[in-house]
């Protein structure tokens, strides 16, 4: 039974006096006696809460466990913050590495237990190569924590907006592979789960790069089993340049607002720059509205590129890449194309380019963080 608001006037009924225990084994009571209680206070018969039963396809882990494994969530430990809460490295004494989402107590109050568990079960259930995996979870003392999969590349973002002296540009056959893998992701989670579950949050810092660059989106299912996620998501995302121009108007989420936010990603692959930057010019602030006019122009769109290419990329790839995103980030969302044919045209791209299993294989070696030897041979054919 959901809590009644406490801001009733004192002149309304107090029902919760007339609330149940789910626990009690409920009898119907006399006839006489429901009939008057109806007659006389019009009250609708206590609807009783479904019991909420624990997952067993993830791990529950202890606060305790957690604590020990992330340092009681030390700074040094901190790996990102975001709508939902921080998330924290935890190494555990067997050496294993996850990473451990603490939910923060705006979004779900230590009274909302029972929605945890319900939420955890739902996302367990999400299963995809290109899906960041919950692994386990933690719920005590009022404090919800998910433990996830680790990948020790970080985030898409990070590769291509924040760079140090050991980070090398990621390469234009690794851009392409990351967006076909995040294409899949969001085909999964819009055609093959059922009810389609619509991500809401899709941003360079939720696509997470494993060891050989390939693609896991995160926090999939979270907005949509969090109680009042989109005034959440529109809080923190407006101005943040991947919001579809439905749900800057009118918070009206949805499939085609996903594929916008995948055009946006997209544009960050293709120009190396973030959706909204304040520190560009006026007109170049927007990266929508500076890149989209040009998405069709060869010359212009070779002086989008991102620099760190250096040029090195085959032009027609670059040009069916665009394409893709000029279909995606219309401006009137049935026009958008379904994720199921972005992923098919950006595996016809990859096939025209003849990106064969071996420059796949050169590209799944080559990480940014380390030296890698000259990959010109992969673009120039």
């Amino acid at each position: 039974i959901k809590s009644i608001q406490s801001s009733h006037s004192s002149a309304s009924l107090d029902t919760k006096s007339f609330e149940i225990p789910a626990s009690i084994n409920l009898r119907p009571p006399p006839v006489d006696r429901h009939k008057s209680f109806d007659e006389d206070f019009s009250v609708k018969p206590v609807e009783v809460k479904k019991a909420v039963t624990a997952p067993t396809n993830v791990t529950t882990y202890s606060i305790a466990d957690l604590q020990m494994a992330t340092g009681s969530f030390s700074f040094e430990n901190l790996l990102g913050e975001g709508t939902f809460g921080r998330v924290y490295r935890a190494q555990f004494d067997d050496g294993e590495v996850l990473a451990v989402k603490k939910i923060d107590s705006t979004v779900l109050s230590s009274e909302m237990s029972d929605e945890f568990i319900e939420m955890v079960s739902n996302i367990s259930q999400l299963h995809h190569t290109n899906v960041t995996e919950l692994v386990g979870y933690c719920s005590v003392h009022g404090q919800h924590l998910l433990v996830y999969e680790f990948h020790k590349n970080g985030s898409l973002h990070d590769f291509l907006h924040i760079s140090d002296e050991f980070s090398k540009p990621l390469i234009w056959n690794s851009r392409v592979k990351i967006a076909l893998g995040t294409a899949r992701a969001l085909e999964y989670l819009h055609e093959v789960c059922s009810p389609s579950v619509i991500h809401k949050n899709i941003k360079s810092a939720n696509i997470l790069l494993d060891a050989e660059l390939n693609p896991h989106l995160s926090d999939s299912g979270l907005a949509t089993f969090i109680p009042n996620a989109d005034q959440l998501l529109n809080r923190d995302d407006m101005g943040s340049g991947y919001c579809a121009p439905e749900v800057t108007m009118s918070s009206q989420y949805s499939l085609k607002s996903d594929v916008y936010s995948f055009g946006v990603v997209m544009l960050e692959l293709l120009t190396g720059r973030k959706p909204f930057d304040s520190t560009r010019p006026r007109l170049e602030q927007s990266l929508v509205r500076w890149a989209t006019p040009q998405l069709h122009d060869i010359d212009a769109l070779s002086k989008m590129v991102d620099p760190a290419l250096k040029g090195l990329y085959p032009i027609k790839s670059l040009s069916r890449f665009a394409d893709v995103i000029a279909l995606c980030v219309q401006s009137e969302p049935e026009f958008r194309p379904p994720m199921s044919e972005v992923v098919q045209a950006l595996v016809r791209l990859v096939q025209r380019a003849n990106m064969s299993k071996r420059t796949i294989g050169t590209d799944q070696g080559a990480s940014p963080r380390t030296n890698n030897t000259d990959e010109q041979h992969d673009y120039m054919s």
